[in-house]
């Protein structure tokens, strides 16, 4: 296992500068999230990282080796795309240790890896099926059994589970995650799906425009995330933003005061962000209007409107709501966050 060193890094495809000046360190072993929404680069920095894409500047270190001119299959990186890219003539067991047979690897050795990594993966029983035999789980499994075989110092994960249904990516979400704490592989793995990267991530590295936004954990992110595209892009549903202005530390909004920031920027106009489920119902709180209740058992969605602006809530509680009733809400005092109207920069 080794340690994966990005320092500003910039990428440009004529004129247009794609990627700008990214640095990130990933640890050794450790499992980092690229998430972002489409067109942010995050797919574009994993492919320099893999060796796909060229470098117009920066560096890139896999271990104590800058890799920035060294081909692909010298870097000791495998990596599993979104299409699982398997050769449908080829059985499970021959698409796993295709790779080792180019390299030249004995047969028994490749036997013996392919072996361990069906063992790990639960395809023991598939490795003499063709890949149209197979569900799309059991298919990305056999992508990365063909990754694991390689036994590589670092994995790369190009949006690997996008092609599965809803059922399959949570179960491939845990087989990942458990395989990481089997192998214990250093494993950058991109992704527009924020759920994905909150459950799978050590840190998760969001992107938008070619550039980093906040690199954290997932809790840090969700409990202190340092703009609003962070606050609304990490957490399903997102973090509600609601004007207001602020003033001797004081947020104002809809005529009820909660406690701001002070500082040299404590007075203008501001934005206040509360999570959904940090919305209480409570008779002297702010009045909402029901737009759409949606139940799930577990919990109740509402959607609401709020001096013309859209509002998300969430009760673990059961609650019946009409479309059109008012109910008043009062974000908790405790996790509240405000935003600079302009800029988005947290207060």
């Amino acid at each position: 296992m080794v340690n994966v060193k990005i320092n500003e890094v910039r990428k440009s495809y004529g004129d247009l500068e794609v990627i700008h000046g990214v640095n990130i360190d990933i640890a050794d072993g450790e499992f980092v999230a690229l998430v972002g929404p489409s067109g942010c680069g995050k797919s574009t920095l994993l492919r320099m990282i893999a060796g796909l894409e060229p470098i117009d500047s920066g560096t890139i270190a896999i271990g104590e080796r800058v890799v920035n001119n060294l081909p692909p299959s010298e870097r000791d990186i495998a990596m599993v795309f979104q299409t699982y890219a398997l050769y449908p003539h080829k059985s499970v067991a021959e698409n796993m240790g295709f790779a080792l047979k180019v390299a030249k690897v004995s047969k028994p050795e490749i036997n013996r890896r392919v072996k361990e990594a069906a063992e790990i993966l639960g395809l023991t029983e598939y490795l003499d099926r063709k890949p149209r035999h197979l569900s799309g789980g059991q298919r990305q499994r056999v992508a990365m059994g063909r990754a694991i075989v390689r036994d590589p110092q670092v994995f790369l994960f190009d949006e690997p589970l996008s092609n599965l249904d809803a059922k399959l990516r949570i179960q491939m979400r845990s087989e990942i995650k458990e395989l990481h704490q089997r192998l214990k592989t250093t494993t950058v793995f991109v992704t527009h799906d924020q759920i994905e990267a909150m459950t799978l991530a050590d840190r998760i590295v969001v992107m938008q425009g070619g550039s980093i936004e906040q690199i954290g954990t997932p809790l840090d992110l969700y409990d202190n995330p340092t703009n609003e595209f962070v606050a609304t892009f990490i957490g399903a549903p997102s973090m509600n933003l609601l004007d207001a202005t602020l003033s001797d530390g004081k947020v104002k909004v809809g005529g009820q005061l909660f406690d701001g920031p002070n500082g040299p920027d404590s007075t203008g106009k501001v934005r206040l962000g509360v999570r959904p489920e940090h919305l209480i119902l409570s008779e002297d709180g702010l009045p909402m209007q029901v737009k759409v209740a949606e139940p799930t058992g577990a919990e109740t969605m509402v959607f609401l409107r709020f001096e013309g602006q859209d509002v998300t809530a969430v009760f673990r509680e059961r609650h019946t709501f009409e479309s059109g009733q008012t109910i008043h809400l009062k974000p908790d005092p405790d996790h509240l966050h405000v935003f600079d109207a302009e800029t988005g920069a947290r207060l």
